[in-house]
Formats: C-alpha cells, sequence, structure tokens
C-alpha cells in the first residue's frame, strides 16, 4: 500500500508558477509509475503529466514547455513545476501513483490550483 500527501497548491496570478509535490509513503516509491491529473468544474478529468519509474515523462498537449514533472526517489517525492500558468489551468489536481507490477492505483487527496488576477 501506498499513501500520497499533496502538497503546494493555491492562488496565482496568469503568467506566474506554482510547484506541487507529491509524497509518497508505506511503499517502495521507485517501483511506481507516478502521474498527475486535473480535473475542473464541468470539465472531464484529464492526465496532465506522467513520469515512469525510469524516469521517462509524458505531457498533456495543453501543457507541454509550461510544465515540468521530475522525481526523486531519495525522498520518494514527484514534484510538477508549472509556469506560466493560464485560467484555464484552474483545477483540482491529483496524485497518482501506478504499481509497475501489479497495476494498483493509489490517489492522493487533491489540491486545488486556481489561476486568477
Amino acid at each position: 500500500q501506498v499513501q500520497l500527501v499533496e502538497s503546494g497548491g493555491g492562488l496565482v496570478q496568469p503568467g506566474g508558477s506554482l510547484r506541487l509535490s507529491c509524497a509518497a509513503s508505506g511503499s517502495i516509491f521507485s517501483i511506481y509509475h507516478m502521474a498527475w491529473y486535473r480535473q475542473a468544474p464541468g470539465k472531464q478529468r484529464e492526465l496532465v503529466a506522467r513520469i515512469t519509474s525510469s524516469g521517462s515523462t509524458k505531457y498533456a498537449d495543453s501543457v507541454k514547455v509550461r510544465f515540468t514533472l521530475s522525481r526523486d526517489n531519495a525522498k520518494n517525492t514527484v514534484y510538477l513545476q508549472m509556469n506560466s500558468l493560464k485560467p484555464e489551468d484552474t483545477a483540482l489536481y491529483y496524485c497518482n501513483a501506478d504499481h509497475l507490477f501489479t497495476r494498483n492505483n493509489y490517489w492522493g487527496q487533491g489540491t486545488q490550483v486556481t489561476v486568477s488576477s
């Protein structure tokens, strides 16, 4: 089992930056693929970015260049650096862990990101 604790969400002006963190505990972090999803009011949940256990990343077209996903296995933490934020980035952001072998999925509690002037 793995527990995910998120931090870093908040209110930011358009063009600003935020860094989201997701800390994992209770299992071996390095054998999980990690990802960030988001869901805005009236919209479907979407995959924002994913990083594999080996460090390969994939981004949604809407966030490419602006967002950067990384992981620190020593700290059992994944980071999402968000730059040049837009109002359309406003959403509840969820951290997800995908077990490499069992494909069991675990979710964080969600952290709100609001981009507004």
